[in-house]
């Protein structure tokens, strides 16, 4: 079980005290966070503590952050580093994209949800990157024990990652994408996956990968949204030693580290027509040329994108290059957002709390039938990312180990309430009158439990009963508050 403590570990390096603050409040929701005013501050951090991310801010007083990030990658090359800056900094990133070996570079004004995708995705990528590099390793060793060693993890990563282990109730929606996708990823076609932000469109690209042929090579992801063209094109390409300044030693893409694999393009609806050029002749090619290289690489990749745009309405409106939409588009899937699976939100909403409760050292916190009934009721514009947030939260701010409704957030409360569906569907045509009275007074007390965020003092006061007759039916309707 995890505790606390063992919780991926974030250091925020900003010298302006509000941004250090908002860039806290964003990850400790998942993180554990240290934060610093300046390099020297960071640095004594670092000394003290396995940091496993470094979010930095370009612009501080003295050392730049990407100078720092450089130090970072020197004395901690473990640690995965991050900048923050705006795009008048481009060619300072861009020039220490390979000194300081940063993982991300996120624009301002960033986006809470998705710098906290970035680092999260940073670690897990990292962790599974590691992962497949030993098993790699493993592979090519003449010893038949690692050999064995090695097939066993492949195995354990396939099942981790099975389309069986995709969270969904019996007749989901999902259920008919996950059949195609199974079918699909037998065959070595590009693949085009669209669907909601938070939806879980990466999990079903992973699936993909470990049931087809190249399941034992990298899965690499990169999400197109969070840089500009110019170091997006040096980080999926790779750049020549002296491509440009800060360039001292070769860099290679993210598509010759994916030789073999996977390359999985988030967000790829944000891109350029410029870039969708240069990414058009790879695919048809099977080659990149990296920046200031002369020569082209050869790649081995099936590229499986993403998007929460569409494409086709992009394609005549001309933001989207037809013929690449054609070439990334050999099938086409489409996630469903959570508002139009409820039946899996039970069953999703579970797995979170469990997993939260192990990460958090509360693995027997469980939901209460009113918190699942909220759950469901709600129409999680943020989809599955957005519940776990909300399951997390409920989670270290609730010292119960049964959580009720009242441990929910008000946008939740609120959201639930303000739908039909967060009540009963219709009232018994059939019983005594004191049955179906009863019937409608759970009703109205449920209402105004939800529209008082749980309040009970509020609730009782506007039912006109004391707290003890409020308890007192809530006992009798089995409501938990």
């Amino acid at each position: 079980m995890s505790s606390p403590e063992l919780l991926p570990l974030v250091l925020v390096v900003d010298d302006e005290v509000r941004s250090q603050e908002a860039l806290r409040r964003t990850l400790d929701e998942e993180f554990r966070v240290l934060t610093a005013s300046d390099a020297d501050a960071a640095r004594r951090h670092m000394e003290q503590h396995e940091v496993s991310v470094v979010l930095c801010d370009q612009r501080m007083p003295g050392l730049s952050g990407v100078g720092f990030l450089k130090e970072v990658r020197e004395r901690w090359p473990d640690t995965v580093r991050i900048v923050i800056s705006g795009y008048t900094d481009s060619e300072d990133i861009i020039a220490g994209i390979n000194d300081a070996g940063i993982y991300q570079y996120i624009l301002k004004p960033w986006v809470p949800e998705h710098l906290l995708g970035t680092v999260r995705n940073a670690v897990e990528t990292q962790a599974l990157q590691r992962d497949t590099h030993r098993l790699h390793l493993e592979l090519r060793s003449s010893t038949p024990v690692l050999r064995q060693r090695a097939s066993a993890k492949l195995d354990r990563a396939r099942a981790v990652f099975d389309f069986d282990r995709i969270e969904r109730a019996p007749g989901s929606p999902l259920d008919a994408v996950c059949e195609v996708a199974a079918r699909v990823a037998r065959y070595d076609i590009s693949v085009l996956v669209l669907g909601e932000s938070g939806s879980g469109k990466e999990l079903l690209a992973r699936a993909i990968h470990y049931a087809s042929p190249r399941s034992s090579g990298a899965f690499v992801v990169e999400n197109c949204a969070a840089i500009p063209d110019t170091l997006l094109e040096s980080e999926l390409f790779g750049h020549k030693r002296g491509a440009f300044t800060g360039a001292y030693e070769d860099h290679p893409g993210l598509f010759q580290r994916a030789h073999g694999g996977t390359l999985f393009l988030d967000e790829i609806g944000e891109t350029s027509p410029a870039f969708q050029v240069r990414l058009l002749r790879v695919l048809q090619e099977g080659e990149v040329r990296p920046v200031g290289g002369a020569r082209p690489v050869p790649v081995n990749v099936r590229v499986i994108a993403a998007t929460h745009r569409d494409l086709e309405q992009r394609v005549r409106e001309g933001l989207f290059r037809e013929d690449l939409y054609y070439r990334i588009a050999g099938v086409s899937l489409t996630v469903p957002p959570l508002r139009e699976r409820a039946g899996d939100i039970a069953l999703i909403a579970h797995r979170l709390v469990s997993d939260v409760g192990a990460e958090l050292g509360r693995p027997g916190v469980s939901l209460s039938d009113e918190a699942l009934g909220c759950l469901m009721a709600y129409p999680w514009p943020g989809n599955i990312r957005e519940l776990r947030n909300e399951i997390a939260r409920a989670v270290a701010l609730s010292d119960r180990e049964v959580l009720g409704a009242s441990a929910l957030s008000s946008r939740v409360l609120h959201g639930a309430a303000g739908r039909s569906s967060a009540m009963p569907s219709g009232l018994p045509s059939a019983g005594t009158l004191s049955e179906r009275l009863d019937a409608i007074e759970a009703v109205i007390l449920r209402e105004a439990l939800l529209r008082h965020r749980w309040n009970k003092t509020r609730t009782a006061t506007e039912l006109g009963l004391s707290r003890v007759g409020l308890r007192s039916k809530m006992a009798r309707f089995g409501l938990e508050g």
